[in-house]
């Protein structure tokens, strides 16, 4: 018989406990920092559109916080957690509250290990899936170019960076934030800087803003260009960013006739993502 319990409603004041009050203790070398504001997991959740998809990865879902406003839409749920303390709280404490709350419509499943080994392949080996969460500090990079590598299956990636990082995926051309980041992300995705989470927000707070961005595929047909090709010309360009392309780009082994071109004169801020993704197929055709 259906629970006549009433589906829980958060104010906009209302804080989820710390992850210490919970028996989960953020662990450092895993870059931990639990939300605890309950408005802003609501706004994070609320930015997966769910078009043409009714799969979710959370990436580390800690003390569930953000994992609870995600089900409230009629989602399969998985979340990856590599932390042992959470992963025992998210398998008992939390899935007796869950079973609850009836008017959830999401099914949750929890995966245990690492999403940056998880063969996401084998996990979804057909439906397309989104990727969401409160990102580990100390992985965002790593998580961003896993996705990128997966963008087939992942129509959708939003979730919480430290700002800086949130900053340089949706960065423009000409800014110091631009760089390979910015570059390969918006190669395949829309890249959309939504809000800017302050510190006090979380338990045990950071030392710096995080910022919620959100990542929108762009249509796949229209992508004629290597992605290895690009990681290399791309990552080869910044490492040497305050040199021109003619010399920093010189290991790539470019003909004489090729960097005869004036886009040679130019260092790589200077280019915009259209920009790379042209000189990407030229160096690959050895021809401009």
């Amino acid at each position: 018989m259906k629970n006549s319990r009433k589906k829980r409603k958060y104010g906009p004041h209302k804080s989820h406990k710390s992850g210490s009050d919970q028996g989960v203790t953020a662990k450092k070398h895993l870059g931990q920092h639990f939300l605890k504001d309950l408005p802003t997991a609501q706004r994070i959740a609320a930015t997966l559109s769910l078009k043409g998809y009714d799969h979710v990865l959370e990436i580390g879902p800690g003390t569930g916080v953000l994992t609870r406003f995600l089900l409230q839409r009629p989602i399969h749920l998985y979340g990856a957690e590599i932390d042992t303390e959470s992963a025992d709280f998210l398998e008992g404490p939390f899935r007796e509250e869950l079973s609850l709350d009836q008017d959830l419509p999401g099914i949750f499943e929890l995966i245990r290990g690492d999403f940056l080994k998880m063969d996401l392949s084998s996990l979804f080996p057909e439906q397309p899936f989104a990727i969401t969460g409160n990102f580990p500090y100390n992985i965002s990079s790593q998580i961003v170019f896993k996705v990128i590598e997966h963008r087939e299956r992942i129509p959708e990636f939003s979730g919480m960076f430290q700002k800086e990082v949130a900053e340089r995926i949706c960065a423009d051309p000409g800014s110091k934030a631009y760089g390979i980041l910015s570059v390969l992300a918006q190669a395949y995705y829309q890249a959309e800087y939504l809000f800017t989470v302050p510190p006090d927000v979380f338990s045990p707070p950071p030392k710096v803003d995080s910022g919620v961005i959100r990542l929108t595929r762009l249509p796949v047909e229209t992508i004629d260009w290597a992605y290895a090709d690009l990681k290399r010309v791309v990552k080869t360009a910044f490492n040497q960013r305050r040199k021109t392309l003619r010399n920093s780009l010189k290991s790539l082994g470019l003909s004489d006739n090729l960097k005869e071109d004036t886009i040679f004169d130019r260092r790589p801020e200077q280019l915009t993502v259209s920009d790379f993704i042209a000189l990407t197929k030229s160096i690959a055709n050895d021809t401009l």
